[in-house]
């Protein structure tokens, strides 16, 4: 193999060390990163996450259903990347 296709897989190999995959299972609560484009007169200090929700579905591509503490469901589907687990 060429040095270049070695320093890439060196490269991918080291940063996929770094990388820690997230698992959200049925009953998890998590916290819902705040879209940006909803305005808030509160600037800098609005808060960066809402909920607690619970997880109602998990799907393998990384969709979540989400459900308040109420069990309303969301409209729709959530990415996995804009949650982050609640610890109670």
């Amino acid at each position: 193999m060429s040095h270049e296709h070695l320093y890439q897989r060196w490269v991918k190999n080291s940063f996929d060390k770094k990388v820690r995959p997230r698992k959200f299972n049925e009953g998890d609560l998590v916290l819902k990163k705040v879209s940006p484009a909803l305005k808030d007169n509160r600037g800098k200090w609005a808060p960066n996450y809402e909920g607690p929700f619970i997880v109602k579905c998990a799907f393998s591509g990384g969709a979540l259903v989400l459900a308040n503490m109420d069990d309303e469901e969301l409209p729709s589907l959530v990415n996995a990347d804009i949650v982050k687990r609640y610890y109670a």
